[in-house]
């Protein structure tokens, strides 16, 4: 690893914003779709819901790649220096949260990889209408797609928490502790003197 750089560079800042956004959409239309494509809906809410699922796949997988990305940029290029002020305790939350970042970034995407690649029923993933994704080579279980359905559903809530957490940490440093953490990630904010 490269020695720590003093702010992020442009690519760094549009994949975190990016991986975000996608992360939260998916969170949001994971909530929805449960909804549609309950026994009781009607035919149109499933094939909503069927929709939804098509671009949750898709979307998880755009994340599972930009992921990726973004942790070889992270490793290569390395990241700006924590301040000085921070406590032992607020450097290993940090380093928890970001290594927990990660984890989720490439986990969830990979169980619900798993968990239709080993599905029963078989469905394709169609890359937003455009190609087909290829299944993992895994076995055809309804044990093994249901454990891994099971975990991406933990591992998506975990990654709420974090998110909480690193959201409460970023405000934390901007309006308590008025150093420029958070405008390493938000340039328009005018950076402030500790």
């Amino acid at each position: 690893m490269s020695a720590p750089r003093s702010s992020y560079s442009r690519v760094a800042i549009t994949l975190h914003w990016l991986i975000a956004l996608l992360i939260i959409g998916n969170f949001v239309g994971g909530l929805l779709m449960e909804d549609l494509l309950k026994p009781d809906a009607t035919a149109a809410q499933k094939q909503l819901g069927f929709t939804i699922v098509q671009l949750h796949k898709s979307f998880g997988l755009t994340v599972l790649v930009l992921s990726l990305a973004r942790l070889a940029l992270r490793l290569t290029a390395g990241a700006p220096p924590l301040p000085a002020h921070m406590t032992s305790i607020e450097r290993l939350l940090a380093k928890v949260t970001h290594v927990g970042f990660y984890a989720i970034m490439i986990l969830v995407p990979l169980s619900g990889w798993v968990m239709v690649s080993a599905s029963p029923l078989g469905f394709p993933t169609m890359y937003f209408g455009l190609f087909e994704w290829p299944h993992l080579p895994v076995a055809t279980s309804a044990a093994i797609s249901g454990a891994a359905s099971e975990a991406h559903e933990v591992m998506a809530f975990i990654g709420v928490g974090l998110f909480v957490l690193h959201v409460g940490g970023a405000l934390k440093h901007h309006f308590l502790d008025r150093d420029d953490v958070l405008a390493r990630m938000l340039p328009f904010l005018r950076k402030t003197a500790a």
